[in-house]
């Protein structure tokens, strides 16, 4: 049986830390008047008893946790703070059930962005701030954790963007310390660059805040219920349109282009040209169908179209107007644009573009060969040779990211849901953009707020699965998973 000691403990910790966090918005609310002052120091003083419960019953000292103990106290973690992450949801002037309350801290921590919350535009400032804390620190714990964690498991190719300081050995720790202080600080950075960026283009300190720390974390939670449509400001729309770009390419490349003070180690990445590209190329397209077929302004058709497909590509899940209404070429494109996701190591979620890259190089040799039987080929990502067991890990990923699709896509469908609403709640939830499509769920300012509690329960799963790369996950259910 696995030793759940040491994974008890961090978890003890780390639920800990989540408490002394909800001291934040408290404090908010209590400078405001706000009497949601009290629902924030109740659910930090259950957080942080438990958290300190957890930890005192299982300190001890362990040199290195193992593999499944790895596996097992990820998922563990961001289960937990989707769990204590609702109290304040639940206690609130909102008075929700637990269901929406898990249902809204899930998406909060997965950056996923869909929401069962309306009247957001009068809601308590330490409420508002605590939906962008959580989907903030999502993103920073998943970045931590595609450097970290995800190479190391060898989750599905992640194993390419290994990275030396992260390796498991006593002489590594600082090293691997010292790379995560580091790539913190260029989250935090940006983070704070956005946010006066918006300050000083006439967001309120509460917005601009807010909406740095979704934008940075493709997170998509908004201060205003008409996300940042609400402001209709070019500006704006620009300002945050770069923050999810940014927030899209690999921390590691920014870390790594600071320390030589020089740009050109991102921009000469293959991933973040191909995400470049095929950004630029779909927002080209969104364009002129916008143009030619809508008979919008090109100004006006170049400034929409952009944001809302950085938006769904990114996994962020704003929304500047109803790209619901664009048409049905409009819905099929913004389905698909769901599934992509941006680059290994930043805050998106998907697909991601290395593994399209890779599933390419394979496909295209693949093909060689049926014309060379007898050649010798080698597919190649950034200029370096694939390994078959990447190739074989992404190809399992990709088989077993639409097998979840489509089972989800199954039971909500079983559970009542039109067709659009099914399949696109399915492909939002496990791909963590947010909003939908059609007249339920879509980007017009609707919630998942009328959808039965078990398919609320099912889309939370599919958030989970699709922010842990799905095999962190579904590891944990198989019988040897806890065989020695």
């Amino acid at each position: 049986m696995i030793d759940l000691r040491p994974v008890l403990m961090i978890a003890g910790l780390f639920l800990g830390t989540l408490g002394l966090g909800m001291l934040v918005p408290a404090v908010v609310d209590l400078v405001s008047g706000s009497q949601d002052w009290t629902t924030f120091g109740v659910s930090a003083a259950v957080t942080v008893f438990v958290g300190g419960a957890l930890g005192l019953a299982n300190q001890g000292q362990w040199a290195r946790l193992t593999i499944r103990q790895t596996f097992l106290l990820t998922t563990l973690c961001w289960l937990l703070v989707a769990v204590f992450g609702a109290l304040p949801f639940m206690f609130s002037e909102y008075h929700l059930s637990y269901t929406d309350a898990f249902f809204e801290a899930m998406s909060g921590i997965t950056t996923t962005g869909a929401t069962v919350l309306t009247g957001l535009n009068d809601a308590p400032p330490g409420l508002l701030l605590w939906r962008a804390m959580l989907q903030w620190l999502g993103g920073i714990g998943f970045i931590v954790m595609a450097v970290a964690v995800l190479p190391m498991l060898r989750v599905g190719g992640m194993q390419l963007f290994r990275t030396e300081g992260f390796e498991q050995s006593e002489k590594v720790l600082p090293r691997a310390a010292e790379i995560a202080f580091n790539i913190v600080g260029i989250y935090v950075g940006l983070s704070v660059a956005v946010a006066v960026a918006l300050w000083a283009v006439g967001l309120s300190p509460l917005g601009a805040v807010g909406h740095a720390m979704t934008s940075i974390a493709t997170g998509g939670f908004s201060t205003v219920d008409a996300s940042v449509g609400h402001y209709d400001s070019a500006t704006v729309d620009w300002i945050v349109n770069a923050a999810m770009v940014l927030g899209s390419l690999p921390f590691a490349l920014y870390l790594k282009a600071v320390k030589v003070r020089d740009p050109r180690p991102l921009l000469r990445d293959s991933q973040v040209q191909a995400f470049l590209l095929i950004l630029a190329v779909f927002i080209a397209v969104m364009t002129a169908y916008n143009m030619e077929v809508r008979g919008v302004a090109p100004g006006e058709a170049l400034r929409y179209s952009s944001f809302n497909v950085t938006s769904i590509l990114t996994g962020t899940g704003y929304a500047t107007t109803d790209f619901g209404q664009w048409g049905s070429f409009a819905l099929t494109a913004f389905l698909f644009f769901m599934f992509i996701g941006g680059c290994a190591g930043s805050t998106t979620c998907g697909i991601k573009i290395f593994r399209f890259q890779v599933l390419y190089a394979t496909a295209k040799n693949q093909m060689k060969r049926l014309l060379q039987p007898h050649g010798v080929f080698i597919p190649y990502y950034n200029h370096q040779p694939i390994p078959q067991e990447v190739s074989a890990a992404v190809l399992g990923f990709f088989f077993l990211y639409m097998v979840c699709f489509a089972l989800l896509t199954a039971v909500l469908g079983l559970l009542g849901l039109d067709f659009i609403t099914a399949v696109s709640g399915a492909a939002s939830a496990i791909s963590n953009v947010g909003p939908g499509l059609g007249p339920v769920i879509g980007p017009g300012g609707e919630t998942f707020a009328p959808l039965p509690d078990a398919a609320k329960w099912a889309l939370a799963g599919g958030m989970l699965l699709g922010r842990l790369e799905l095999f962190t996950v579904l590891v944990l259910v198989m019988p040897g998973f806890w065989r020695e």
